[in-house]
């Protein structure tokens, strides 16, 4: 498996094995981006895991937050001049703003409201959210389906 080194850009490494497609999708990558996913690779600390380079891009609070929300045991390496210059875990934060939809569809947040979501993380193994507006609670699962 041959795959180059990035010249500058974000490297998610150690993404459960099986998400990194979905850690791809959540992160809305577009034709401009230049990306790839490597799914089941061997890892000598998870068995196996998934990583996801994209070149150019540097990732923001929210996108690392997304990420949390998918694989909260990820690392982001931060590649410029093909170099890692910044290495950090991806933590799941206590409070998560305007990243993902509250499930429950009567919501005040899926009305015409202009109000944006806020969950608050009630447990992080397994992740289960709580709606700050409908008080409902939900599994990651159901929160990025």
């Amino acid at each position: 498996m041959l795959v180059r080194k990035i010249e500058n850009g974000s490297v998610i490494d150690h993404i459960t094995g099986g998400k990194g497609l979905q850690v791809a999708r959540i992160l809305d990558l577009n034709n401009e981006d230049k990306a790839v996913v490597l799914i089941n690779v061997d890892s000598k600390k998870l068995g196996n895991k998934d990583i996801v380079k994209i070149e150019n891009k540097f990732l923001d609070d929210n996108e690392v937050n997304k990420i949390a929300l998918i694989s909260p045991n990820a690392t982001l390496n931060i590649i410029r001049n093909r170099n890692i210059i910044e290495k950090k875990s991806v933590a799941l934060p206590d409070k998560i703003e305007k990243i993902v939809k509250c499930p429950n569809k009567n919501c005040i947040t899926n009305t015409n409201e202009p109000i944006e979501t806020k969950f608050f993380v009630e447990k992080k193994e397994p992740i289960w959210l709580r709606c700050f507006y409908c008080e409902r609670l939900f599994s990651s699962q159901e929160i990025l389906t």
